[in-house]
């Protein structure tokens, strides 16, 4: 029959892989129909061929991959400066950047109050350039405040490196198991098995991706604000040029009203110049006529 050999070489996938629940499970239903003691009797020859061949796979993946003696640290940064002109220090903190060999991952720039700007930058340079580049960011201004954290993750880096070659050692090994499969069941059994395996080994590629992504390049984050000019303004004592210019500017102020005032008084003014002398001239001709009157 073909089926007990496919099962056979299935259940040693799984005992190798650390799944030995499972891997009971599958043969179970992989043996369904045949005779189950020679089965199992092949199963554990099957594991016992199969152990001292992953186990040098896995010596000879620590000798071609030795633990690292170097250390693999998370480096952050966060740093607050107040600047003269924002848009120009956040200029000279993306060339900083850059010239390390990092790049400015994120930037926003805002108006505080109408009245000065405020620029957000996220930077990731590289760790060996990292100090220097935070030396020079702080230099950039007055410095507000400065945080810093560095977590060790070498251990976890090792791991999940580890944990990748036994995947991929595994989905290797059902890959041949398909490839000798002779069944139609046989051949779903072991896709669905490919399948889970294929999904973990994207997962642990994606970690090591991330971890080799914040361990390559460090994190700053740089804040730039420009300093209140209303409130230094109101630290100043006014001098003898401030009183001047305010009794000027108090002068043509009163002016100004003046003008109106006249202005807006001006056609009463002239109908009430016109009835005055209107008034003088008909009160003159009364006076006349009154002393020719008088005289005959």
């Amino acid at each position: 029959m073909r089926t007990a050999p496919a099962a056979v070489l299935l259940a040693a996938v799984l005992a190798l892989s650390g799944c030995g629940a499972a891997s009971d499970a599958s043969d179970g239903k992989a043996v369904r129909g045949g005779v189950a003691e020679p089965q199992q009797q092949a199963d554990a020859a099957a594991g016992k061929a199969e152990a001292p061949a992953a186990d040098s796979a896995r010596t000879e993946q620590q000798r071609k991959n030795p633990k690292p003696a170097a250390t693999h640290v998370i480096r952050t940064a966060s740093l607050s400066v107040e600047v003269r002109n924002a848009s120009k220090a956040a200029a000279n903190a993306r060339a900083a950047a850059q010239d390390a060999g990092g790049l400015v991952e994120k930037e926003t720039t805002e108006r505080v109050d109408g009245t000065r700007e405020s620029s957000n930058l996220v930077l990731r340079v590289p760790q060996e350039a990292y100090d220097e580049v935070l030396r020079e960011l702080s230099g950039a201004g007055k410095l507000v405040s400065r945080t810093s954290a560095a977590k060790d993750v070498t251990d976890q880096v090792v791991d999940v490196d580890s944990r990748i070659a036994t995947q991929r050692a595994s989905v290797a090994r059902v890959r041949e198991l398909m490839d000798r499969a002779g069944k139609l069941a046989d051949v779903v059994t072991l896709e669905g098995e490919l399948s889970s395996r294929q999904a973990a080994l994207e997962s642990l590629l994606a970690q090591q991706a991330s971890l080799k992504d914040r361990t390559t390049l460090a994190t700053i984050t740089l804040e730039l604000v420009e300093p209140e000019v209303a409130a230094e303004a109101a630290d100043d004592d006014p001098g003898f040029p401030d009183a001047v210019a305010g009794g000027w500017h108090a002068f043509v102020t009163m002016l100004r009203w003046l003008a109106m005032a006249v202005g807006a008084a001006a056609p009463f003014l002239a109908v009430a110049a016109v009835l005055a002398a209107l008034w003088r001239l008909s009160h003159r001709r009364r006076g006349a006529k009154r002393g020719a009157v008088e005289g005959e």
